[in-house]
């Protein structure tokens, strides 16, 4: 028998390649084989996954800092993490969209916001929601490697620590928002609007951990953290609205304040 991902040879007994690691799977591929396989990967309280989503809240520098210095099996590696919270986040805009029909309105604030420029915005924001959360990982990694490099990171390194960080802050923001759509689905904007800062909170609690900055030291970067993440956010916004004007989508018209 030989192992179907490196073909290294292997005893008929081996439930393992010693060569690679990868699992010698024995059996056909059945819907009761499939659904033990996902529990198995997913709720197993020793599969990597799990262990990931905890030790980045109680030890992210474990997490991350082992990554980078070439840990790679104790931990799920940063674009499978992503991967999952792109899916969950696309479970979202589904049932947003299709499920619950969700009435979105720009005007969190009250400040008599165009229901047209409403109604062209939603369906684009919703439809690239995933291309712009990605955005805020180079954005949050320049600001990061600019202020918070105690160790020295390249930058594709510090890319990492915003792979991580991000992905597990979209992973425990789920079952959030997934209960304020079934709740109170007309204030899921006011939630997101909310949990943005708290996005922000938990990226300087990680860099904080990794690099363990003296208290002086840790106001002084993020408060320079803080701005450059301002001005990448603020970047996106501009860009977003360009394209929209640029391609017609929107005119000066659809500003006008509604009176209420």
């Amino acid at each position: 028998m030989e192992c179907k991902n490196c073909r290294n040879l292997l005893p008929t007994d081996f439930n393992f390649c010693p060569n690679c690691g990868a699992k010698v799977i024995h059996y056909r591929l059945t819907f009761k084989n499939l659904w033990h396989e996902v529990i198995e990967r997913f709720f197993d309280l020793d599969n990597t996954f799990f262990r990931t989503f905890i030790h980045l809240f109680t030890k992210p520098a474990e997490v991350i800092d082992g990554y980078i210095s070439g840990i790679r099996r104790k931990y799920l590696n940063p674009l499978s993490y992503l991967g999952i919270a792109l899916t969950l986040s696309g479970l979202t805009i589904f049932l947003i969209q299709k499920v619950f029909d969700v009435n979105m309105d720009l005007d969190v604030f009250n400040q008599g916001v165009n229901p047209e420029l409403n109604q062209k915005i939603m369906p684009i924001v919703f439809d690239f929601s995933s291309l712009v959360f990605v955005l805020f990982i180079p954005i949050f990694g320049i600001a990061g490697w600019l202020t918070f490099n105690k160790k020295g990171y390249v930058f594709a390194e510090y890319l990492i620590v915003f792979f991580y960080t991000l992905a597990h802050w979209s992973i425990v923001s789920f079952p959030i928002g997934l209960t304020m759509i079934i709740v109170a689905p007309s204030n899921y904007l006011e939630l997101s609007t909310i949990m943005l800062p708290a996005m922000i909170a938990y990226s300087i609690y990680v860099m904080q951990r990794i690099h363990k900055f003296r208290a002086g030291q840790f106001v002084l970067r993020m408060f320079l953290f803080l701005i450059l993440a301002f001005i990448g956010y603020i970047g996106i916004i501009i860009a977003f609205y360009v394209i929209l004007f640029a391609t017609g989508t929107i005119t000066m018209e659809d500003f006008t304040p509604v009176k209420k």
